[in-house]
This record gives structure tokens, C-alpha cells and sequence, in this order.
């Protein structure tokens, strides 16, 4: 019987459970292998938590080996090279041939690309930068914090007023709220702008509860450290005593090499089969573009957001249309648009924002109202994802028959 390759490049949550799919999907004699640097793999969603003290980095770190099936093969390597003519992969521990690729490296940050930015600045994307941020933010007391996006897109459109929020919760837990001034700047129109105006509008309401100052339409143009100023191309600049910043996303070098990325500077796919315009080969999660229906403004359409639960269902239909193919039956699989965010409001609080972003003519997203139950479904995910697989495939039937029983839905497993 003839074996096939399936490799997956990159580790975080799309290509994980494109790994575990396609091993549970393929018989033994079809190999998966994975490509991932880091030993480890942190949990982004919990850095906020990381940040205001709720975790230690030892609750949302993992062997990366822990988390995926048996008859995964993971190769800890960076990725020289993707030569797609002859179907194969660079690393620095050898070559891969593949017969089909999945391109899962996710976004770098762009520290370079704004003068007076670089790694030295506090951020809440990186694990070390949330651990740092953490220090600085206890021993804060007195001042002006600044939290700016420095350009769009960026992951997790939520994640910037999540932090303002928990960083608010953060400081009126140690009595410090008339002392502390927090004010988020962002280069977007409004909160989420991708979800439309009236989560935006709710959004801005959930900040302005918390006693942050929230100014859109903000460009930063540079940093001056020295000085503890931001200036931007549209406004005065600013005083800050300390700064947070979501530095700019950009595509890993190695896809751009490769010949991946489109005009947007990411790697445009087929928006329900996440296929490229190479044979065999899929983007998902961050490092792609997808348009969507909608637009800013007439002249800045909009695309899905950068969010971990569109890279796991996006790796659920490449998993099953590759699957499909190897084990020769119909590729139907198809990516929907649909996604949803948990966005933390402190106090253990936290609101659900779901909705379908392929809707026309504009994505339809909606904002439950916030509640500990969304909190609390959080926290059940954040310790769901970080089980071993056998684990989680118990957690996942016992969710499922919970469910069933409290919507009185029958649900076959």
C-alpha cells in the first residue's frame, strides 16, 4: 500500500489539531509529521492571566510531544526553506519531502517596524513578554499606562481591551484605580471593527465601565523611550509612564521566500477549503488572508481576524479534505466562517461574542451579556486544550452528554 506525507509546519493550535486529526483520520502506514522550533507550547489565550498574576507560566506550558497523538512524528527544527516545485521542506536537522504541506507558522511580530519600538517594550503576545509585563505591572503605582496597537491586522482582535480591563481589575484590586490612568489607542475605528457597530459600540461601553480611556483612529508614527512619548500622524502626541504595545504582524520570512504570500503580504487561500494556488498545499490560522464581506471604509475591505478558534476549525476541514483524498473518497470539508470569542472583563467576568463572518452583506456577531458563566467556560477550555489527547477526548464526550442533557438535545457520540 502505498504511504503518503503529510507534513505540518509550525505548532500552535491550528497545525496541533491538524496532526491529531490526520493521525486519527490515516491508517498507520500514512505519516504525519509536525514541525515545530520550540519544545514547548504556551497557551496564548492564558497571557493575560499571566500578566495580572491569575497564572504562573508552569499552568500554561506543555511538552508540545504531550499534547499530540501517538504516530505523530514531531521534528524540532526551525524551517530553513519551502521549495513547492519539488514538494520539499528545509530544516535544520534535514529535508522533508512532502505529498501534501500545511503551512501553520502563524504571524511574527514586526518589532522593527516602528522606530523606537523593539523588544525591549512591554507586550502581552509574547510568554516572556507576559511574564516581564507581570513584575512591571506590580511594581506600578502611580502614572499613565498606554496600551497601543501599533498597526493592523493583528491576532486576537479582542486581546488589546481584554488587557485594558483585566490591567484596570488588575490596580482597583490593590485600591491603586484613582492613582492609575489606563488609555488604549488603537489605529481601528472602533473596537473589533470586524464585527460591526454594535459589538464595537458595546465594547466601548465595557471599557469606559472600567475607567479606560479609549481613542481610535490612533496611527503610532514612533516611540520615544526617552522621553516616555507616542507620537502619532493624526494627533497630538502623548505622555505615557509606562507602555504596553501590540507591536505590527507580519508573514514569517520563510513563506515570503518560499513564494506564498499574495498582495496583502499574507498567503491568500481558497476561503472554504483553505487550499493555495500550489498542489497540495493549505495555509491556515494567522499567516493567511481571507476576505470577508464588509469594509472599514470604502477603501479597506475587511478580512477574518487572527484568532486561535478559526486556526483550529480551519485545521479540521484540511485535516478531513486531506484525509479524505489519501483514503480516496470525496473532499467536502468546508470552512463556514463561523467563530466565536470569550473577551475577559475582569472580576471574573467576561462577555461571548459569536457570529458567523462570512454572513452577507457584512459579518453578522453578536455579544452575549457578560456573566461568570463565559469566564468560567474560559477557564474549562484553557484546561481542556492543555490535556493530553486521551484526556481531552473524555473532557469532550462528557461536555457533549452534559450538554445534551442540560438543552435537552440529542447528540449521538
Amino acid at each position: 500500500m502505498k504511504s503518503t506525507t503529510v507534513v505540518i509546519l509550525g505548532g500552535g493550535i491550528g497545525g496541533i489539531v491538524a496532526a491529531n486529526r490526520l493521525r486519527e483520520q490515516l491508517a498507520t502506514n500514512h505519516r504525519v509529521i509536525l514541525v515545530e522550533r520550540n519544545e514547548y507550547h504556551t497557551f496564548s489565550p492564558s497571557f493575560l492571566w499571566l500578566v495580572t498574576g491569575d497564572r504562573r507560566p508552569s499552568q500554561i506550558e506543555r511538552p508540545l510531544s504531550s499534547l499530540l497523538r501517538r504516530g505523530v512524528e514531531l521534528v524540532h527544527a526551525g524551517i530553513t526553506s519551502i521549495d513547492l516545485g519539488s514538494r520539499r521542506v528545509q530544516t535544520g536537522t534535514g529535508e522533508i519531502r512532502y505529498d501534501y504541506l500545511i503551512v501553520a507558522l502563524g504571524a511574527d511580530l514586526a518589532w522593527d517596524a516602528v522606530p523606537g519600538l523593539d523588544e525591549t517594550t512591554h507586550t502581552f503576545y509574547t510568554f516572556d513578554g507576559s511574564q516581564k509585563l507581570a513584575k512591571a505591572l506590580q511594581a506600578f503605582s502611580d502614572g499613565t499606562i498606554a496600551i497601543v496597537v501599533a498597526a493592523a491586522p493583528y491576532k486576537c482582535p479582542g486581546a488589546p481591551h481584554e488587557a485594558a480591563m483585566l490591567i484596570a481589575d488588575h490596580f482597583r484590586k490593590r485600591g491603586l484605580s484613582s492613582r492609575v490612568k489606563i488609555q488604549l489607542f488603537t489605529p481601528e475605528p472602533q473596537p473589533m471593527p470586524v464585527a460591526g457597530p454594535q459589538l464595537g459600540e458595546a465594547v466601548r461601553s465595557m471599557l469606559q465601565s472600567k475607567g479606560v480611556s479609549f481613542h481610535p483612529l490612533c496611527k503610532l508614527a514612533r516611540i520615544d523611550p526617552r522621553g516616555r512619548e507616542l507620537a502619532f500622524d493624526n494627533r497630538e502626541s502623548t505622555h505615557y509612564d509606562l507602555l504596553i504595545a501590540v507591536p505590527p504582524h507580519r508573514v514569517p520570512a520563510v513563506a515570503v521566500k518560499a513564494g506564498l504570500t499574495g498582495p496583502s503580504g499574507w498567503i491568500p487561500v481558497e476561503p472554504q477549503t483553505l487550499a493555495t494556488d500550489h498542489a497540495g498545499v493549505y495555509a491556515i490560522g494567522d499567516v493567511t488572508s481571507i476576505p470577508i464581506p464588509g469594509r472599514w471604509k470604502p477603501d479597506v475591505p475587511l478580512s477574518l481576524p487572527k484568532a486561535g478558534v478559526f486556526a483550529h476549525a480551519q485545521a479540521e476541514v484540511v485535516a478531513r479534505r486531506i484525509s479524505s483524498e489519501i483514503n480516496g473518497r470525496s473532499a467536502e470539508a468546508s470552512f463556514c466562517g463561523g467563530g466565536y470569542c470569550m473577551l475577559e472583563a475582569g472580576q471574573d467576568l467576561a462577555g461571548f461574542a459569536f457570529g458567523n463572518f462570512f454572513a452577507q452583506p457584512a459579518p453578522d456577531v453578536q455579544l452575549r451579556q457578560i456573566g461568570r458563566t463565559w469566564h468560567v467556560g474560559k477557564v474549562l477550555f484553557e484546561k481542556w486544550w492543555l490535556s493530553p489527547p486521551g484526556v481531552r477526548r473524555t473532557l469532550t464526550a462528557w461536555a457533549l452528554k452534559a450538554g445534551a442533557r442540560l438543552y435537552g438535545i440529542p447528540i449521538s457520540l
